[in-house]
């Protein structure tokens, strides 16, 4: 595919591409907001945070992260303290992720039509109102567990919102050369909060409680509001109206359809959300009933396991031209697999920890490139609907935490996370043999 020149002291720019799209549509939709760099990184690793807007999102996304991740672990401690059920826990895990199923794909459609910086700071603002509500009612002990299901749903629903328009930007905002090193850093921004974010927030539940723990992820989002507001973002083209939401929306299934790299992709996506995802949900009992750790030590093992994930986003964010990434895809969910069944054996406070370094940094590395290769096989026309399209694989989740919350009733939790590691082996490997495709992604 010819693109033009990247040209840093220009406002905009755009990509050419094939004469079968209407051009009118692909000049408006491949709109690059850039600018001459600020200064020269030393380390390429670090290369797109030479553009401002994507240095803009990219800080965003550091007060966006910290505040989901305390959140995650506030809302996970209280409701196993409340109910002292696996289940329960799982459900809570899985309930998070079901407003993608109804709302993701059609918060895709709006990202290629309205306004995508409107679209951000309104669904943001929705989060730091509903946060700052069960905030009070924790604080002021009057929270019951329906109450934080409730919660949880309704800000899956706008986090299903947030999610695909904030992937579509990110493509605006540097050239193309520098999209995986974008990609990667983007999961780097969000596991760096992932190492201080869950630490925090087991200090701040154990010496205030979780209901803090909210009130400062609302405060968070304030500082996310401000931001928004000075990020340049392409404006949508005039043409990408022209067809109704609904057409808009099965042009999107068709396109992934027709394309079998981007097909493989989202199928291979599955992988974490429905097996690893949902037994590193189970953490609170590891931290609890088998490492005997309060509060603070949920934190700090859910930390380590960032550590891990940030040392793997930047290895990726590093590749540049490396032209193994499908190869790698496979080998980081073969070794997540193996972490997962390790660590599942473990009763060493030390080695636990040890472990989940492992499990955060495979797992990491393959979403990254996961997400990476798939914004290189897909057009800047048709990426938020395919965006949205792939993170349905986060509306499914709930059944694997049900699963996984129930098995964990069933049999414990140190057997369904062995389970699920051999899952993670089976399955990539069944995917090296039987999707040479993936092998061959670069």
């Amino acid at each position: 595919m010819k693109r033009d020149s990247f040209d840093l002291d220009r406002p905009f720019s755009s990509t050419a591409t094939e004469p079968s799209v209407n051009q009118q549509t692909i000049d408006a939709a491949h709109t690059v907001i850039t600018e001459k760099p600020a200064r020269k990184f030393s380390f390429r690793t670090f290369n797109s945070l030479r553009y401002r807007d994507y240095r803009i999102l990219w800080i965003s996304i550091l007060f966006m992260s910290a505040g989901q991740w305390m959140e995650q672990i506030a809302l996970s401690w209280l409701v196993y303290q409340m109910t002292d059920s696996a289940l329960m826990l799982g459900a809570i895990n899985g309930a998070r992720a079901l407003p993608f199923l109804i709302i993701g794909p059609w918060a895709g459609v709006a990202a290629d039509r309205i306004d995508r910086k409107k679209l951000m700071w309104g669904s943001q603002a929705y989060v730091m109102v509903l946060t700052s509500v069960i905030a009070g009612l924790i604080i002021s002990g009057r929270v019951e567990v329906w109450h934080l299901f409730a919660f949880t749903l309704m800000n899956a629903m706008g986090w299903s919102v947030t999610q695909p328009v904030r992937q579509t930007l990110v493509p605006n905002m540097v050239p193309r050369e520098e999209l995986v090193n974008a990609v990667a850093l983007q999961s780097a921004g969000f596991n760096s909060t992932r190492v201080l974010g869950p630490a925090a927030a087991g200090l701040i539940i154990g010496f205030a409680g979780p209901g803090w723990a909210f009130a400062a992820k609302a405060i968070m989002y304030l500082a996310i509001l401000v931001l928004i507001f000075f990020l340049r973002v392409p404006p949508v083209p005039a043409t990408a109206k022209r067809n109704s939401a609904t057409s808009d929306l099965k042009d999107g299934f068709k396109y992934i359809w027709g394309n079998q790299e981007v097909f493989s992709l989202i199928i291979l996506a599955l992988v974490p959300i429905l097996i690893a995802f949902p037994a590193q949900g189970l953490m609170p009992i590891f931290a609890r009933d088998i490492l005997g750790l309060g509060p603070k030590g949920y934190g700090v093992l859910v930390s380590v396991a960032g550590i891990g994930a940030l040392i793997g986003t930047l290895g990726v964010a590093s590749l540049g031209g490396y032209q193994g990434k499908g190869k790698l895809l496979i080998v980081a969910a073969i070794a997540l697999g193996v972490s997962l069944v390790l660590f599942s054996r473990s009763t060493l406070l030390p080695l636990s920890l040890f472990l989940m370094v492992f499990v955060g940094g495979f797992q990491m590395i393959y979403m990254s490139l996961n997400n990476t290769l798939l914004h290189l096989n897909i057009t800047d026309d048709m990426r938020g609907r395919v965006m949205s399209i792939y993170m349905l694989d986060q509306g499914i989740a709930p059944l694997g935490s049900l699963i996984a919350g129930l098995m964990a009733d069933r049999i414990g939790a140190p057997v369904t996370v062995t389970i699920a590691g051999v899952g993670c082996i089976i399955l990539a490997t069944i995917a090296l043999f039987r999707m040479p495709i993936v092998r061959r992604l670069s």
